[in-house]
């Protein structure tokens, strides 16, 4: 492979006698000559075990690491597991590298002398030793070059390794695509500006399906079925579909698959809009469970009590975990939901479950109970590595699929059928590749890195409880994070390893969470997922004097380069990732500080954000930031939108059309738009054509073919209230899938309207 050849995986030489003036000294540099020039390898030095440690935590393209065990103990080895810390610096520093990478060659270059001194707990851990001065730096150099070099051919996993084969073999194609490995684009300027951003690799992998090396995603052929077979059984799946345009197809395709027309099924009306078309496109007929709330409005886990008792349905569904981070026990909801023929755990958010001892049985293919069919959707692109649109299906047969290979295979061609509906016959090969890369490096040391993502995220969590405990000590104030109270007390690898200090106790104060709703601790909050909170009310509903709404700190964090994932009245929601760095946090922290710096000497919004104040100058120029913050807090106050919003999501407004009735009557014309202030919910009821889901908070407050009639008036009364507030404070309008904005007025306010069933 030319593209990912060994010069791509740099050789760490760890030793400090490098530059030293000796025999040893200058046997290694001829060594590393010959690495290099002859050989075509890259090499790292470090001289030391400390810096040797930063840099295999920072880099994981090492193609081997070369550990020179008579160097002196320069420096040790910065890890806070115990187990690690014991030994000499050489064997501490050996187990540091196993422990983040069990496959990379390790390599210890000794004295002869010294062989007896080599301890067999380091000895079981390496690859080799290389014994200085006594073969020749020609011949060693050969060894290591071998070491990289069958390391490398190792490291792709089998679709993903045919793909760079192919593009590396620069075959002449005489197939679609029509950029031709991308010697289209040079045809003009924009082009050629188009192939220099993205590169030449990119554009020569992707190949059309006329290319039989790689197989083939609609029929699981090939490398392409080698790949899903490996993620499936990296994932604790049976099978392993993957879906190129996203966990909203992969939705649809399980309800397509396994619900017709008419059949009851029972669902999370915390749901993604996806599970809402999915029951247009199968004609469904939906049961809601109402998910329980905080006095902040934030989405806890739905209520199992409303259940029906002895009710039986083709398709159960629930959203695990939620927007905010809270996974649910899975055996505890599977059995909630016994009366379902299939379970269907849509895990957009969770693909990560699988490779973390904390998450143990919190995640569809964790269920060992093999009834029925579990399906688990994953937006493998959200927080693993795919690219954007990447992601998987997983299944997990019942007992008698999975005893016959004849059955499980009868199920796979059914579902196929379904599942070649959504697929395509030009896939884009990038996006195969991804999927299976993300699988393996969760297979290879998931775990490792699901750790170090922990612990950046506890000690940021931490670090902001800290802040906020030391202010308010002095009579200031800070945000603060929503997390058990035990979490600033506890070690960080005790909250690593114990998924007991996440729990969701019933009735604990800091959740809010009615226990009524929550009886059993069946709820764990993901230690991943940062909720931050800011003055103004508590998760109770005891509301503060002063307050600092979140969609002004969010504006200002994404005027600063950090971007939110979801803004609530008074939260907001950080995601940590393996993308998600040291110094990402560090300019998260520095940012909150600047804001209240900015507060407190109250900072004429011209100056905060002057985008919005000369985009508005009569609502905001000459406010300072400050009394913008306390303006809205009481406008939120007087409004009373965290309980209206409260209120709307308790209803569960009467099915008048099931949503797919719903859905014909859009496509045939019979509906209207009505503008939200001429709606009277008791006088004169409506039926809504589309789901309305306001963001904050994302859940739907109604669905087409449900009655906005007496019984609920309250989500009339939220959304008023929601169009009140942003006509007072513009710029900050929110998203409402399915409320358009009409024609404006003579004061240019475009009112909130909704599609409704013409009568």
């Amino acid at each position: 492979m030319q593209t990912l050849g060994t010069k791509a995986w740099p050789v760490l030489i760890v030793s400090d006698q490098i530059q030293k003036q000796s025999d040893e000294g200058a046997w290694l540099r001829e060594l590393v000559g010959v690495l290099t020039d002859d050989f075509g390898c890259s090499v790292l030095f470090c001289s030391g075990y400390g810096d040797a440690h930063d840099l295999v935590y920072a880099r994981e393209d090492l193609g081997t690491v070369i550990v020179d065990w008579e160097s002196a103990e320069l420096g040790r080895v910065h890890r806070k597991n115990d187990a690690i810390a014991t030994g000499n610096s050489g064997e501490r520093f050996v187990r540091y590298v196993r422990s983040r990478n069990a496959r990379v060659p390790i390599l210890i270059l000794s004295d002869r002398s010294s062989v007896e001194s080599l301890p067999n707990r380091a000895l079981e851990r390496v690859n080799g030793v290389i014994w200085k001065l006594t073969d020749t730096p020609r011949f060693n150099a050969g060894r290591i070059e071998r070491s990289v070099a069958e390391y490398a051919g190792s490291v792709l996993p089998a679709f993903f390794q045919a793909l760079v084969s192919y593009a590396d073999e620069y075959n002449a194609a005489w197939h679609t695509p029509g950029h031709m490995g991308g010697q289209g684009f040079l045809q003009s300027p924009s082009g050629t500006a188009f192939h220099k951003f993205f590169g030449e690799n990119m554009l020569r992998a992707d190949l059309s399906i006329s290319v039989p090396e790689l197989g083939s995603l609609l029929d699981h052929s090939g490398v392409t079925g080698k790949a899903e077979r490996f993620s499936a059984a990296a994932f604790g799946a049976d099978r392993c579909y993957y879906v190129l345009n996203g966990t909203s197809t992969g939705n649809q395709i399980v309800w397509r698959s396994q619900v017709a027309p008419g059949e009851a099924c029972i669902l999370d009306r915390n749901c993604h809009k996806s599970m809402h078309h999915a029951m247009i496109a199968t004609g469904a007929q939906p049961t809601y469970l109402q998910p329980v709330r905080n006095a902040l409005g934030m989405i806890g886990p739905v209520d199992f009590r409303s259940v029906p008792a002895g009710a039986s349905y083709a398709m159960a569904a629930l959203t695990n975990s939620t927007y905010d981070g809270i996974c649910y026990d899975a055996a505890y909801a599977a059995a909630k939901l016994g009366g379902a023929s299939a379970l269907h755990f849509d895990e957009a958010w969770f693909a990560y479950a699988r490779f973390h001892p904390i998450y143990s049985g919190r995640y569809a293919m964790s269920l060992s109970d093999r009834r029925r069919l579990v399906f688990s959707t994953q937006s493998t692109h959200k927080l693993l590595t795919a690219l954007s649109q990447a992601s998987m299906i997983h299944v997990k047969f019942p007992a008698d699929l999975a005893a016959s290979p004849a059955r499980a295979e009868d199920f796979h061609r059914r579902f196929n059928e379904t599942y070649m509906m959504h697929g395509s016959t030009s896939p884009q090969y990038a996006m195969v590749a991804s999927l299976e890369v993300a699988s393996k490096m969760m297979a290879d040391n998931g775990a490792t890195a699901l750790g170090d993502i922990m612990e950046e995220a506890i000690e940021l969590r931490r670090k902001i409880a800290g802040i906020a405990a030391e202010e308010e000590a002095q009579g200031d104030w800070f945000f603060r994070v929503w997390q058990p109270e035990g979490v600033s007390r506890a070690s960080t690898r005790d909250l690593i390893e114990n998924p007991g200090a996440w729990i969701l106790e019933p009735g604990a104060a800091w959740h809010g969470f009615p226990a009524c709703g929550l009886p059993d601790p069946f709820c764990m909050l993901d230690p991943i997922k940062l909720t931050f909170l800011c003055p103004g009310v508590d998760s109770s509903g005891r509301w503060a004097e002063r307050g600092v709404p979140a969609a002004i700190v969010t504006r200002f964090l994404g005027d600063h380069g950090v971007v939110c994932e979801k803004t609530d009245y008074y939260s907001w929601l950080l995601l940590n990732s393996l993308g998600t760095t040291k110094g990402k946090q560090g300019t998260l922290v520095a940012a909150l500080f600047r804001f209240r710096e900015l507060y407190a000497r109250n900072a004429p919004l011209d100056e905060v954000f002057p985008d919005l104040a000369g985009a508005h100058p009569v609502s905001y120029q000459g406010v300072g930031l400050a009394d913008h913050c306390q303006a809205m807090h009481q406008a939120i106050r007087q409004l009373e939108l965290l309980p209206r919003m409260v209120a709307a999501s308790k209803v569960l407004p009467v099915q008048a059309l099931c949503p797919s009735d719903a859905y014909r009557a859009i496509v045939q014309g019979r509906v209207e738009t009505v503008r939200l202030d001429s709606l009277d919910p008791t006088a004169s009821p409506r039926t809504a054509a589309v789901m309305v889901a306001p963001y904050p908070p994302g859940i739907p407050l109604l669905m087409g073919g449900e009655i906005l009639d007496a019984s609920s008036a309250p989500i009339v009364d939220y959304l008023r209230a929601r169009e009140d507030f942003e006509r007072s404070f513009p710029g900050y309008g929110g998203d409402i899938h399915g409320v358009e904005r009409g024609e404006p007025g003579s004061d240019g306010w475009r009112p909130y309207t909704l599609m409704v069933v013409r009568d």
